[in-house]
């Protein structure tokens, strides 16, 4: 298992919220960050999302198991190349069971799978604002893998896109979950820290790797 199931050093930002630093050994950080870039080419790889009133996200997507465009769930790359979404890997979905371990210090019901990744790409300019990943029918928590360059990831509260919130720095190998009380909490990315990357990385920029259980059928 990555990192430790039950590591020690895990910080509670608000109830359900969980920040474990350097839960992804440096080898499986390279191991992800090739994973990402095969997923990312076509068909259904990495896109600028458009939202419905115009505006264009700065940090670019790639999805699998299901298709995320503002707002739902598709099973093809609707605002994209059209293609079939790739398959959720079943490695990486374990590997979701071990971070919600980690963050909560028991392991989620068997039942209990991530069945999408959204893959989010910032270069130094990126930045995500304040929202909530509410599209989901299943309330299991949403488990946040950072890799490249760190970031100042600000977590918020369920109730409005302002205060109060906390910012949080997120660096390559971190681990972030959020669920029960926070799971439909507002967050965002005010600013990425260029140039921060691990050297041995191979990575300009950031990725951020979420998964999510859709509870969609």
């Amino acid at each position: 298992m990555e990192g430790e199931l039950f590591p020690r050093e895990r910080t509670v930002i608000a109830p359900g919220a969980v920040h474990v630093p350097d839960w992804l050994a440096p080898a499986r950080q390279r191991e992800l960050l090739a994973a990402c870039r095969e997923w990312a080419r076509p068909p259904a790889g990495l896109r600028t999302v458009h939202t419905p009133g115009g505006g264009t996200m700065t940090a670019r997507q790639v999805c699998l198991g299901l298709h995320w465009y503002p707002y739902g769930y598709a099973r093809t790359a609707v605002d994209g190349d059209g293609a079939p979404v790739k398959p959720m890997p079943a490695w990486l979905a374990e590997l979701g069971r071990e971070a919600v371990a980690a963050a909560y210090g028991e392991l989620p019901e068997p039942e209990v799978a991530h069945d999408i990744a959204l893959i989010n790409f910032y270069d130094g300019d990126s930045r995500m604002g304040m929202h909530r990943d509410a599209e989901e029918r299943s309330g299991a928590p949403v488990v946040s893998f950072s890799l490249g360059d760190a970031c100042v990831f600000r977590f918020g509260n369920t109730v409005s896109r302002g205060r109060p919130y906390r910012d949080v720095e997120l660096r390559s190998g971190d681990l972030f979950v959020f669920g029960d009380a926070s799971r439909l909490a507002y967050h965002g990315v005010p600013k990425v820290l260029s140039g921060t990357a691990p050297a041995g990385l191979g990575l300009t920029g950031r990725l951020n790797i979420t998964l999510r259980v859709g509870g969609l059928g």
